[in-house]
């Protein structure tokens, strides 16, 4: 693969993760072991509301070729299967969903110095065409994106993007939803490790009038330690500590409150990833 601008769908995908990844508000629970013929095999449990479900996972990787296949509690096996060069520079990945093969996917992408081209075709009876591109550099990108359903011969969406990127921040702007919304962020990394840093996104909604701005963080506390917190104008505090309590192992705790209604209890989340 070559070092470009990327896809589109990494456009303020930084940001994105550092406002919602990890933020949780129910019990998870995961472990995770590697065997020496490379598999990895990973067993999930969570429970939401009253409703527990899971799944237990392996993924294999030979030469060019990863294969990841899931099996959850409601009898669905996921597979996804993913090759690298099959033509030079481009990636494959085509996924469907037993017993439901309408679920299926092929996903085709390709890489270049100054582009990048996704194309993905839904295998069903009335299959959905998305097609994205960026041009640029690692630096500066430009991105589009569009979806087409072939039963209707309609646009289902348009999107577009432009991402400014320096090693220790990263601006964006998209306009998505066919124009109806428009949403920029901004993310500054405070460290080398890019560990600690600080988040601020705004975004609008055309059609309601409607304003989100939110600000967050993180920092290392130290090399085991992570803290996170994030606020947005409705009043919505979130906040989660996460420990690596044994090397490739962590635990997360976090919370949500809302400051406009602070009679309302908060809510909790508590998660544990474990890779002996």
């Amino acid at each position: 693969m070559t070092s470009g601008p990327g896809l589109f769908s990494d456009i303020g995908k930084k940001a994105k993760d550092l406002l919602t990844r990890d933020y949780i508000s129910d019990p998870k629970f995961s472990v995770s072991t590697s065997s020496v013929t490379g598999v990895t095999l990973t067993s999930t449990a969570t429970k939401k509301g009253g409703l527990s479900s899971g799944d237990v996972g392996a993924v294999y990787k030979y030469k060019n070729t990863l294969i990841d296949v899931k099996l959850d509690t409601e009898s669905n096996i996921a597979t996804t299967l993913t090759f690298t060069d099959i033509v030079p520079s481009t990636k494959t990945i085509a996924s469907f969903k037993l017993p439901d093969l309408k679920t299926g996917k092929v996903e085709v992408q390709y890489f270049h110095y100054h582009a990048s081209l996704t194309s993905a075709v839904a295998l069903s009876e009335t299959p959905i065409i998305d097609v994205s591109a960026t041009i640029g550099t690692p630096t500066f990108v430009i991105g589009a994106e569009a979806g087409y359903e072939s039963s209707s011969g309609k646009i289902t969406k348009y999107t577009a993007g432009i991402s400014i990127n320096k090693p220790d921040s990263c601006a964006s702007i998209v306009l998505g939803d066919k124009g109806d919304s428009i949403r920029a962020s901004y993310i500054h990394h405070l460290d080398e490790s890019k560990k600690s840093g600080a988040v601020g996104e705004i975004s609008r909604r055309f059609s309601t009038n409607e304003n989100t701005f939110t600000v967050g963080g993180s920092y290392a506390v130290d090399s085991l330690t992570l803290v996170k917190a994030k606020l947005n104008n409705h009043g919505k505090l979130s906040a989660l500590l996460q420990h690596e309590i044994i090397p490739k192992s962590l635990v997360t705790m976090s919370s949500e409150l809302d400051t406009r209604a602070l009679d309302r209890t908060p809510k909790f989340g508590l998660a544990l990833a474990l890779k002996p």
